[in-house]
């Protein structure tokens, strides 16, 4: 994994940079793991670059062991059981009907959205990426509220304040509170309620806490609050 100061500059703000990095290395945590992935998390690499970064911020967040036993094919069985095959039973078995669900923690934030409807969360999204000239990859396109979309945006919000934009931390402190925080949460809570998570129950705590402490000291900083 990349350092947060890799080929930048002086005048880059390396507290924006080292978070712009924790952002998308989450977000590449929560895709479908890679072999390469599944060496990080094995050997504890993962863990140690991700408090590297957080070290070169002044965020109070701690990581956890983010380490698996697991060898890849069970990672991979885990993360399918987790976010993305749904649950079936037999509703009733003397006309075999079943009831089906999807998958126990969603990674969409209108999943976790009661008061919204998905149509809403994913346009006010795609105006946001707009506005910024972004697009989803054509190649492997998803609903505009997926997590790890989300979680590369405030990552690109991030490297853009720390080499572009000062005023990119306001929109990064808006897109916390009418998106990625709802999806954090959502999503950590849901995995805090279901067994046998592994290194996804961490990568849940991980994300609540460092989204929720970036949010506040945005706020602190912005609006004098937190």
């Amino acid at each position: 994994m990349a350092t947060a100061d890799d080929a930048l500059g002086d005048d880059i703000d390396l507290d924006a940079a080292a978070r712009g990095t924790v952002f998308a290395t989450l977000a590449g945590a929560f895709r479908h793991p890679t072999r390469e992935f599944h060496a990080l998390t094995a050997d504890g690499d993962l863990a140690a670059d991700l408090a590297q970064c957080l070290d070169r911020t002044s965020l109070d967040v701690s990581v956890p062991t983010l380490r698996t036993d697991d060898d890849y094919e069970t990672l991979a069985a885990r993360y399918n059981d987790l976010f993305e095959l749904g649950y079936s039973e037999y509703a009733d078995r003397t006309d075999g009907s079943l009831e089906a669900s999807g998958p126990p923690v969603p990674l969409y934030e209108s999943k976790y959205r009661p008061d919204q409807s998905w149509n809403d969360v994913n346009l006010d999204l795609a105006r946001a990426y707009d506005y910024y000239g972004l697009e989803i990859d054509a190649d492997t396109r998803d609903n505009h509220d997926a997590l790890r979309y989300e979680l590369e945006f405030a990552g690109y919000l991030a490297r853009r304040e720390a080499a572009v934009e000062g005023t990119a931390a306001a929109a990064r402190l808006d897109f916390h509170d009418r998106h990625l925080g709802h999806a954090a949460v959502g999503v950590s809570d849901r995995l805090a309620d279901e067994p046998g998570t592994d290194i996804y129950g961490d990568l849940g705590t991980l994300l609540e806490a460092f989204v929720r402490a970036d949010r506040n000291d945005l706020a602190a900083r912005l609006e004098g609050d937190g």
